[in-house]
């Protein structure tokens, strides 16, 4: 259900770490299912740092403004600017084109959440 290459936060980001240190960061599936239609995507700066936790940015849905928070502290490297003119990508491909940011990661992924957790979590909070 979700994908195992992942790591999750219980906000509902995940993280994909990559060999090199970095890692891409977006909302998951059932985030976006949760927002409905994404209008807006607000994303931080090439350069900004992070510390694990904080907020990086928000996504606007026809319903709410949430919140991102950083699933583990690192450096912007590349923003999504896609998302700019096409925010509903969030919604049709959130594993994929929907990704936020790129990462290169100044600390661990302790407190993530592998896929099986994750889906305990989404399956609980469903109930």
């Amino acid at each position: 259900m979700f994908p195992a290459d992942l790591k999750y936060t219980k906000d509902h980001e995940w993280l994909r770490p990559a060999a090199d240190g970095t890692a891409l960061i977006g909302i998951t599936q059932y985030a976006q299912e949760a927002l409905g239609d994404v209008v807006f995507v607000d994303l931080p700066e090439v350069g900004e740092s992070f510390g694990q936790g904080e907020e990086f940015g928000t996504v606007e849905s026809v319903k709410t403004v949430s919140e991102l928070n950083m699933p583990a502290a690192g450096d912007v490297l590349e923003v999504n600017d896609s998302l700019g003119d096409h925010p509903e990508v969030v919604n049709e491909d959130p594993y994929g084109k929907g990704w936020m940011v790129k990462v290169k990661l100044t600390g661990d992924l302790t407190g993530l959440l592998d896929p099986k957790a994750y889906e305990a979590l989404v399956s609980a909070e469903s109930h």
